[in-house]
């Protein structure tokens, strides 16, 4: 038996990528978590939940390094769970998106489908975003 994903021909093969970190969600460190769900056309591919490793001052600092690490994974072929390169993600990012290679956009929280990642959810919206994953 083989298992795999199967695209048709008239299929995008754009990669997605939703990326998202509550602000200082641990009760003990403040650390926020980071989480993502990497979509080739319409095709879960990857997702990741991790704490951060070092406190965010705001939450635009801990959504820099959410959307680094999400980046750094899509462009990396070689998964690594100690990518010493993450942690530098501020001008990274603005190099990236200044040079066309990536494109940012915002996702308004009913279709951020990282949120099941970062924090507990209602039932209903945990479902909600399982269908999507799926």
């Amino acid at each position: 038996m083989n298992i795999g994903l199967w695209y048709s021909k008239d299929t995008g093969m754009s990669l997605t990528d939703y990326a998202y970190a509550d602000h200082a969600g641990c009760q003990d460190t403040r650390r926020s978590t980071s989480g993502s769900a990497q979509f080739l056309g319409d095709k879960l591919v990857s997702w990741s939940s991790k704490k951060q490793k070092s406190t965010a001052i705001s939450s635009t600092d801990a959504e820099y390094i959410a959307l680094s690490s999400a980046i750094a994974l899509c462009c990396n072929n070689v998964q690594h769970s100690r990518a010493k390169h993450i942690d530098v993600h501020y001008y990274f990012i603005k190099e990236q998106v200044d040079n066309g290679i990536v494109e940012l956009y915002f996702v308004r929280t009913e279709y951020q489908l990282a949120d099941i990642f970062t924090k507990p959810l209602p039932r209903e919206r945990f479902n909600f975003l399982i269908e999507k994953l799926c």
